[in-house]
């Protein structure tokens, strides 16, 4: 697997101001912004290819993640002309991050489509993807598609095609990982675990015949970085519990970056000891600390990193 110097991520954490995040985002010098998305979910979200597309308008370095697609609920021929024409409208700066959802079935529902349903359809969406971005005329008949002499108009810009990143925590999203994308990104990971996910796509990328030694490991940390140690905690408790309906309390320390800016550091150490080569550092915290805390981890946790 690459040894490529180690790139950084953050998340546009509202659908709203989205303009003015991005830039601001890219003036601290993260590599990559990212956006996740639900269709409906506990609290506001956004959705990715939409926000992106103003963020692309709004910037002209950074590159665009979409972090994650809920792959599943969108048609295969659809999703391709959406990443296809997002990487056109920003210059071939997108990213897909892919991920089969389900913790929220009441978006599944309204969409009409089974939860039961959401790996097969997300494995059949990326062999479609695969096709339809590094080729024209495509016939295509799966489970859930049927192309025939399909073609998108225009192509990506980049080529082969723009990069898909897998997103996860169990050994089927690793094997999705090894069979079709360029970069794993884990959540809710102890360094431990990447580690061993790691040693797990390359055997599943030999198990499938593909040669992997381009693709990147990847690390989703939530972050709440403080000055003060007990602020940063709980933040990052307060802001998770909320968001995904459950106690966080003793799941913080063992899963996020939180706290004081040393800490947060020897932590990540610890990530990239494990393998991880992109780090996505998406914010916990209050919504008025926000910027505060993107200007704290880009100054004290990512340059020192970089310079390391």
């Amino acid at each position: 697997m690459t040894h490529t110097p180690i790139r950084f991520a953050t998340a546009l954490r509202s659908p709203y101001d989205v303009a003015a995040s991005a830039r601001y985002i890219e003036e601290l010098g993260f590599d990559v912004l990212g956006c996740g998305e639900h269709v409906s979910f506990y609290g506001d979200t956004a959705n990715g290819f939409v926000s992106l597309s103003v963020a692309a308008g709004a910037t002209s370095r950074i590159q665009l993640m979409s972090a994650i697609t809920l792959v599943p609920l969108y048609p295969a021929a659809l999703l391709a002309k959406l990443g296809a024409a997002l990487d056109v409208a920003s210059n071939g700066r997108f990213m897909l991050g892919v991920g089969v959802g389900g913790e929220y079935p009441n978006e599944f529902e309204a969409c009409g489509v089974p939860v039961s349903q959401r790996g097969s359809r997300t494995d059949e969406a990326l062999e479609v993807l695969h096709r339809t971005w590094s080729g024209t005329d495509v016939t295509f008949h799966g489970r859930y598609t049927t192309m025939n002499n399909f073609s998108l108009k225009p192509l990506p810009i980049q080529k082969p095609r723009p990069p898909i990143w897998v997103s996860g925590r169990k050994d089927v999203a690793m094997r999705r990982a090894a069979r079709f994308a360029d970069g794993w990104l884990p959540y809710m990971y102890t360094p431990e675990q990447l580690a061993e996910s790691i040693v797990k796509i390359k055997q599943f990328g030999e198990e499938c015949g593909r040669d992997l030694s381009d693709f990147t490991p990847g690390i989703f940390l939530f972050t709440a970085a403080h000055e003060d140690q007990a602020t940063g905690f709980k933040m990052a408790n307060d802001k998770l519990s909320v968001q995904y309906s459950q106690d966080f309390t003793k799941l913080v320390d063992k899963y996020t970056l939180a706290g004081t800016p040393e800490r947060c550091r020897a932590r990540l150490q610890e990530y990239l000891d494990a393998g991880a080569r992109f780090v996505f550092l998406s914010t916990a915290c209050p919504d008025d600390y926000i910027d505060s805390n993107l200007a704290l981890i880009a100054r004290d946790i990512v340059a020192p990193t970089r310079g390391a």
